[in-house]
């Protein structure tokens, strides 16, 4: 199974409240498989670091299934 892990903007009326009080109209989200994981991000930095985790624990994930099922 292939997993989609994307960075994607928000703006406007898209970005959280807490966000939006501190003067920020825009924001980046983490979507896997098309669904938000976690918060939103004030910098695309911030964003792209959780992007990496994402995929790597994902690879880890692949990866142990792979091994379970050699072993099966």
């Amino acid at each position: 199974m292939s997993n989609q892990v994307d960075v994607a903007v928000m703006i406007g009326s898209g970005v959280p409240a807490g966000l939006r009080a501190m003067g920020q109209k825009v924001c980046w989200v983490v979507l896997v498989n098309g669904e938000q994981r976690g918060t939103a991000f004030s910098s695309r930095p911030e964003a792209e670091e959780c992007q990496a985790a994402w995929l790597a624990q994902l690879n880890a994930d692949h990866c142990a299934m792979q091994v379970r099922a050699q072993r099966a």
